[in-house]
């Protein structure tokens, strides 16, 4: 009798192990929406902070501009940057040799579509165009077609 009963002490049974797994599945179910839904949530979240940083690159690219600061580029440029790489390298300032100002340390990653490829308006354009006129940088958004969470918005609405 005694070894009828260490037998069965020292393992599991099938039925024990089968309602385990059957726990964790369920567990792991419920987990994959919540983790879908953070990370769509925290590439929002990036998308609107370098949306917001460009942005303020190139109003305060036009301060600058409409103050004196540094020089107005070109006739039709309502003094806003040609393009993006402007805000990176820099312009240098006027009447002050070799000083340059600098608006950006890089072009940010669209995190919706992991390039650095973002829809640009010119000042020309129309409000809602998804063709650049190539005159000035007056506003830029992303090319994602996607949704955001709220299930109305489109991304590159933003």
């Amino acid at each position: 009798m005694r070894n009828v009963r260490r037998s069965r002490e020292r393992g599991v049974t099938l039925v024990e192990l089968v309602v385990t797994i059957a726990v964790l599945a369920i567990i792991a179910g419920a987990l994959v929406p919540i983790a879908k839904f953070a990370v769509k949530r925290q590439k929002e979240l990036d998308l609107r902070r370098s949306l917001r940083t460009m942005r303020q690159a190139i109003d305060l690219y036009k301060k600058f501009c409409d103050t004196g600061v540094i020089q107005k580029t070109g006739v039709d440029s309502e003094c806003y940057p040609p393009d993006l790489d402007t805000l990176v390298d820099g312009v240098e300032k006027t009447g002050a040799l070799g000083q340059k100002v600098k608006f950006l340390r890089r072009i940010p990653i669209d995190p919706m579509t992991n390039t650095k490829d973002w829809g640009l308006r010119s000042y020309q354009d129309e409000p809602d165009s998804n063709s650049w006129g190539h005159e000035n940088v007056y506003d830029v958004y992303t090319t994602s077609e996607g949704k955001a969470l709220d299930g109305k918005t489109h991304y590159k609405d933003w």
